[in-house]
């Protein structure tokens, strides 16, 4: 099954380079030899190109130069943080004749540990994300709540089998071949003990405990996990003043399969506390992505105050976006908009939950999960 991506690479390519980030596997490599597939490729995970090119990085200069005027553009690179030195080479070609490039990558951290920056403008960078609703089309949701969305994965008859195998590849070639850490094992530990805390207020202490690493490492692995794209945090919103905001941020793993596999958790069933996780990780990963496929620059927190009122996503200061997993919404469920309501003007307030219809409940919609990522892929929640 193939996927029809909501970003939009062929229009913004014609304007300027883009740096294309994305965890391994979401799909980078496909997408652009789909789109693009006259471009010059440069693969360099494949150890041919990689070794043409560490050689000679000017290599790719004199075979553009080779084409003159023939050369279809954009130039792609793949995995251009395999070798950094590159990007001198394409700063003089962007700047000196005009030329476009796809720069693609699982991480950008090695390029900022090598001291080069992205290009100093010249590039926009933009991420592409594991599948979403929009690109499965008839998806099926208790797949996604238990293997997440990876394509490689939601294609698949093994999907188990092909995250043991992802989880083990990230270790091996994100995390010790680059010598990101020290000791895998406490690593790896540390993955174990972060995905059962997933979606909850991050806590060094606690999962320093857990895990058996110090609370300074559990400091580094965390911004490990968001260098290499793994995961992200997800921001407070503290501007309340009636009821103090808590400071502390939450953390989302970018796939759900990949935090199910590592906590040790399957055969997620509607009607039970996982069921209630995993869907409201399921909205982050599709409200992350909206956002970032259409370029809409509000920000995205959650609410909580220190007497324990919640909301689960903010958006900007419009609105505000509660996940529960019951199909009988009550007035009890509205604790958290209700308050955050008092203290802003919230332009629309939404339950999102598995309610067989759209209903209203005073001023806050109660819409179920496909309802209401059906109106936001079309435009009609926001």
């Amino acid at each position: 099954m193939e996927f029809k991506r909501v970003i939009n690479l062929e229009e913004e390519s014609q304007k300027k380079s883009i740096f294309l980030f994305g965890p391994r596997q979401t799909g980078k490599t496909f997408l652009l030899k789909k789109i693009f597939p006259k471009s010059p490729f440069y693969n360099l995970l494949l150890a041919d190109v990689f070794l043409k090119v560490s050689q000679r990085p000017q290599v790719i200069r004199e075979e553009i130069l080779a084409l003159g005027r023939k050369c279809p553009q954009p130039i792609i690179i793949d995995e251009i943080q395999k070798l950094p030195v590159l990007l001198d080479e394409v700063h003089h070609l962007i700047e000196e004749l005009g030329v476009r490039f796809i720069l693609t990558g699982s991480s950008p951290l090695k390029i900022k540990r090598s001291g080069t920056n992205l290009l100093g403008g010249r590039a926009w960078t933009r991420y592409l994300y594991p599948l979403v609703t929009k690109e499965i089309g008839n998806y099926d949701l208790l797949r996604i709540l238990n293997y997440g969305a990876l394509p490689s994965v939601y294609n698949s008859l093994y999907p188990e089998e092909e995250l043991e195998a992802y989880v083990g590849n990230y270790l091996k070639t994100e995390i010790q071949a680059e010598g990101l850490v020290r000791k895998i094992e406490n690593f790896s530990r540390f993955l174990q003990v972060a995905s059962l805390y997933n979606a909850e207020l991050v806590n060094f202490a606690n999962v320093s405990s857990d895990s058996a690493v110090p609370a300074r490492t559990v400091s580094e692995y965390f911004e490990i996990l968001q260098d290499t794209l793994i995961g992200s945090l997800l921001e407070p919103y503290t501007k309340t003043k009636k009821r103090k905001a808590i400071r502390a941020a939450k953390f989302y793993f970018f796939d759900i399969g990949v935090c199910n596999l590592l906590a040790g958790r399957s055969n997620i069933k509607p009607k039970t506390e996982l069921f209630g996780k995993a869907l409201e990780h399921f909205v982050y990963t599709e409200l992350r992505a909206y956002l970032s496929y259409l370029k809409d620059k509000r920000p995205l927190y959650f609410w909580r105050s220190k007497a324990g009122q919640e909301v689960d996503f903010l958006i900007g200061d419009e609105i505000a976006i509660e996940v529960k997993s019951t199909n009988n919404v009550t007035e009890r469920h509205l604790a958290g908009l209700k308050a955050l309501a008092e203290e802003m003007n919230l332009k629309k307030k939404i339950v999102v939950s598995t309610v067989p219809a759209p209903r209203k409940i005073h001023d806050v919609d109660v819409l179920s999960i496909e309802y209401f990522l059906e109106a936001l892929w079309n435009g009609g929640v926001f």
